[in-house]
């Protein structure tokens, strides 16, 4: 035995078990507590609990308040340890969506992590204009001809009432008298071409900001019926310099960075998998036969 135990082998096996048998003592945890089952709270985590309850309280806990704080979150984590143990993620629409939506904010936050140069938001901005056009605005007042009023008429008088308000102000007195009452408003200020379009047409929004200022013009036809229209102010959109739109062009350029950054990471996941469809039905009678087909990645030969 004795020499058996000089045996350098003999002596680096030894060794070895009683470090493997001291390591999985202390992977126990303390007070003998297999890890599974242990857990373990840093002091961040501690020290977030109370930023939390001071952000909703405006003061710290006390020891009882944090406490509770401290059984919630020991609460949370034995409830998910246990879930898991039970496989209650498994098929979990809820839980697939949540932790697709954090893979894509995490290959987005990849973008989110480069700061653009000014240069590089200035190029950006010269090839993507269209987005920052500072589109025009126009205030009017408009007298209203009702085509459920006046049938066939409604053009012919608005062009008939147009004849008489000839070099009248917008504001003369007994100028409403010409038309009908209007369901929305009569004046309208400093409206975008889009905001014309959703309430009247874009028919009408068009020929609006066509017209001249300061008399009476039309008639204009919307989705209501005839109008006769004032413009009393209108601006032309224009394309604003880069230094009075930098924050937004920033904020721009990052989100197509993102959006860039998650399709090439989904491009990359979803190239690893095929997708496999059930073949057609067959015909009554006969056992169906579990024929199924492959879908690969979009772009790939996509039925």
């Amino acid at each position: 035995m004795k020499r058996l135990l000089r045996e350098p082998l003999v002596q680096f096996l030894l060794v070895g078990g009683l470090l493997f048998a001291a390591n999985a003592y202390l992977d126990r945890g303390r007070g003998g507590v297999e890890p599974s089952k242990q857990i373990d709270l840093t002091l961040d985590e501690l020290r977030a609990m109370d930023v939390y309850f001071q952000s909703q309280w405006r003061r710290h806990p006390a020891p009882d308040e944090f406490r509770a704080l401290v059984e919630d979150r020991v609460r949370e984590e034995v409830l998910y340890r246990e879930a898991l143990a039970m496989g209650l993620d498994k098929d979990d629409t809820i839980v697939k969506r949540r932790m697709a939506q954090k893979m894509q904010f995490l290959a987005e936050d990849v973008a989110a992590a480069h700061e653009p140069t000014t240069g590089e938001l200035k190029s950006w901005f010269e090839k993507n204009k269209d987005r920052f056009t500072l589109p025009g605005r126009v205030s009017f007042r408009h007298l209203y001809f009702s085509t459920d009023r006046r049938g066939e008429r409604a053009r012919d008088d608005a062009v008939t009432a147009l004849g008489k308000l000839a070099g009248r102000p917008e504001d003369a007195k007994g100028v409403a008298a010409f038309g009908d009452p209007f369901m929305f408003q009569d004046y309208y200020a400093d409206r975008a071409p889009e905001q014309l379009a959703k309430e009247f047409g874009p028919g009408f929004a068009q020929a609006v900001f066509k017209l001249e200022t300061g008399a009476w013009r039309g008639p204009v036809e919307s989705g209501y019926g005839w109008h006769l229209v004032f413009v009393d102010s209108a601006i032309q959109g224009r394309l604003p310099a880069f230094e009075e739109v930098e924050s937004d062009v920033k904020t721009a350029w990052l989100g197509v960075q993102k959006a860039e950054a998650w399709q090439k990471a989904y491009d990359a996941m979803r190239s690893k998998y095929t997708v496999r469809l059930p073949g057609p039905p067959e015909p009554k009678g006969e056992a169906p036969t579990p024929t199924t087909q492959g879908l690969p990645p979009p772009g790939k030969g996509t039925p």
